[in-house]
């Protein structure tokens, strides 16, 4: 017999003010950590609830796509690291002058010195041929799973574990090293490790490479391009909380 649905409904409330608060400060400080990591490894039981927050993540269809391979292993993240170093020398020279010179002068020694890194994958057939919400759209299943990692990345900012996003390899690498079958679509590498200091600003905006748009500019009112308000006349905007 099928549980009744009101069976799980709960009530929806907003959070207290000092949980409303936390929440927007999770979202505020998060940093991609690139090389301030500390070596002491991260406890298994935070690992878990790590895990648990990006598994708690929304999906398009309740597919889950997702799956998270663990690597401690110092020689493999060292390989993973020799894969990254050839495609940072590739993007190098994709850049000219100045702005090559800057992109070399960035530290991204994360894959080394975090204790833990995490390659988070997706499966596009984990819930079979058609998917509720995919059937017009197939790229569903990746945008889900980045939900995932973005769970996991404000989680570890509230615990005070810093984390970086890897994306400069070829599948390819990733791929013959940790065993990943054809079929899995390679999502990210994230490292993870404790932090003595976040930058109180994004790293690149810190450093110069770019600075944060202005929301104002991002936001059109009914129709692309139709520049109106963000909130309606006498509401309240984003942040005045």
């Amino acid at each position: 017999m099928r549980p009744d649905p009101k069976d799980f409904l709960v009530r929806s409330q907003a959070f207290s003010a000092a949980e409303r608060e936390a929440v927007y400060r999770a979202i505020e400080t998060r940093r991609d950590v690139r090389d301030q990591f500390l070596p002491d490894p991260l406890p298994d039981e935070l690992i878990a609830r790590l895990l648990g927050a990006a598994h708690s993540a929304p999906s398009v269809g309740f597919m889950q796509p997702w799956s998270f391979v663990l690597v401690r292993d110092p020689l493999v993240r060292e390989a993973a690291w020799q894969a990254f170093r050839r495609a940072n020398d590739e993007a190098a020279q994709m850049f000219e002058g100045e702005r090559a010179a800057s992109y070399r002068s960035l530290k991204l020694e994360g894959i080394r010195k975090a204790p833990l890194s995490i390659c988070v994958t997706c499966d596009p057939d984990r819930a079979g041929p058609v998917v509720l919400g995919r059937t017009h759209n197939p790229r569903m299943d990746s945008y889900s799973t980045v939900c995932a990692i973005q769970n996991l990345w404000l989680a570890a900012r509230a615990e005070g574990v810093g984390m970086g996003w890897v994306s400069i390899f070829h599948d390819a690498d990733i791929r013959l090293l940790l065993g990943i079958p054809d079929r899995i679509e390679i999502v990210a590498w994230l490292c993870l490790g404790y932090v003595d200091e976040l930058y109180s600003e994004p790293e690149l905006a810190v450093k110069g490479w770019r600075q944060r748009l202005s929301l104002d500019d991002l936001v059109f009112s009914d129709r692309w391009g139709e520049v109106g308000p963000i909130a309606p006349a006498g509401g309240q905007a984003p942040g005045d909380v």
